[in-house]
């Protein structure tokens, strides 16, 4: 096979989409789409955006120290869109887009009711890297929609209908290939679990 070379990029794709929802008062709320988002750590839980100092919500961020990551849906993905190329200087978005600022439990910034999983930040480092800044964060809470939680506890993701993001496109996710590990199980082992 042969290869094409290109000047250096951001070729990781697809990434999430997320809506980034900021401000610790109710006239500041904002919304901002992310699609440079990832967790970088397990204990103690931690999380990353990269968000360019132009951006509206960079200052409010900076300023409070807290965001909360919403994860976006089919259903989300017209407010996902419109939160990546509408500013908050211009306009409410919560107002526009109808969505539904409820109250965090550890920090002030709003969740958005209608995503079905917010994760509750605190920055813990800024690191300034060119295009975008990062924003390290502590996760200090995880909220999930219940209607998503199946009879054995378990939150159906994938019911949720997620959406990513690749090369300027967003994708809705179908099927899954596999679980963890199931490329190492023994056969008998992997046939009991499907």
């Amino acid at each position: 096979m042969s290869k094409t070379t290109w000047k250096p990029g951001t070729m990781v794709y697809p990434v999430p989409a997320v809506m980034v929802s900021c401000g610790n008062e109710k006239e500041k709320y904002n919304i901002i789409t992310i699609a440079w988002t990832g967790t970088i750590c397990s204990d103690p839980p931690m999380a990353y955006i990269s968000v360019r100092k132009e951006r509206y919500s960079y200052d409010i961020i900076k300023e409070s120290g807290e965001f909360v990551i919403n994860l976006t849906t089919e259903s989300l993905a017209f407010a996902t869109d419109y939160c990546g190329v509408k500013s908050g200087r211009d306009v409410n978005k919560f107002n526009f887009l109808k969505l539904t600022p409820i109250p965090a439990e550890k920090i002030k910034a709003p969740m958005i009711k209608e995503s079905p999983i917010n994760i509750e930040c605190k920055v813990k480092q800024i690191i300034e890297l060119g295009s975008h800044d990062m924003f390290i964060a502590e996760v200090v809470a995880v909220h999930a929609d219940e209607s998503f939680i199946d009879d054995q506890g378990k939150f159906r993701l994938d019911q949720t209908k997620p959406i990513c993001y690749s090369h300027g496109e967003y994708f809705g996710l179908k099927k899954s290939l596999g679980k963890f590990g199931y490329s190492v199980m023994k056969k008998k082992t992997k046939n009991i679990k499907e």
